[in-house]
């Protein structure tokens, strides 16, 4: 299975103004993949359309076989929580919740809580965070912050990760620990990562990149 686009194009606004054109790519299971270029290039936009976050002006995109545009609000959204995880520049962390229970939120939907409260226990470990699983987010400092994010995206066990600039508001020590994280997730658990980055060493750590300019894919 993969994620497979099909001559995906994307403009916003009124009068439109065009930001993606012609993409097409597939990205196998199990791949590491890192989208860069230059601020405006429409990398951010790109990925937004992979994790069906946003839907393309024109084209096709399959995500496991399923044209997610054709399915409903409800089973889209259930196809998110139990198949994918994003992490974002920001974490969007809920203030008055623990880092545990900021970590449980995709679970509640799905009434799988206590389920999957020794996974979230289990990530917020290995991410060097075992004694502060009781802490409010502004307990922690930023780099932390992150890490209870991306256990968030993860505790679900999701088959895609989505991570749009997650270092980019993190010191080059949070930067590398959260990279660490990216590539542990992809090789032990083959999870598909797509990851959005300026940091072209970030970028090098991905098994494959895909460079946009002006919103077309350039060829290497």
């Amino acid at each position: 299975m993969s994620i497979v686009v099909q001559h995906a194009g994307k403009e916003i606004g009124v009068p439109p103004s065009r930001v993606l054109s012609d993409i097409s790519l597939e990205i196998q299971d199990g791949e590491f993949v890192a989208l860069t270029g230059r601020s405006g290039s429409g990398k951010s936009t790109l990925l937004y359309l992979l994790s069906s976050l946003d839907t393309p002006s024109e084209g096709k995109i399959e995500i496991s076989g399923k044209d997610l545009q054709k399915l409903n609000s409800d089973d889209l959204h259930l196809f998110r929580n139990r198949h994918m995880g994003f992490v974002f520049q920001f974490h969007y962390l809920i203030a008055e919740l623990t880092a545990l229970e900021n970590v449980l939120m995709p679970t509640v939907k799905l009434h799988q809580k206590e389920k999957r409260r020794p996974a979230a226990e289990s990530l917020l470990e290995q991410f060097g965070l075992k004694e502060k699983m009781a802490r409010l987010p502004r307990q922690l400092s930023g780099g932390e912050q992150q890490r209870v994010a991306i256990a968030r995206a993860l505790v679900m066990e999701p088959q895609y990760l989505f991570a749009d600039e997650p270092t980019g508001s993190l010191d080059s020590v949070n930067g590398d620990i959260v990279m660490k994280i990216f590539i542990d997730v992809n090789l032990k658990n083959k999870t598909t990562v797509v990851l959005v980055t300026h940091e072209p060493d970030f970028a090098r750590l991905a098994r494959r990149q895909i460079l946009l300019k002006d919103g077309r894919i350039q060829q290497p």
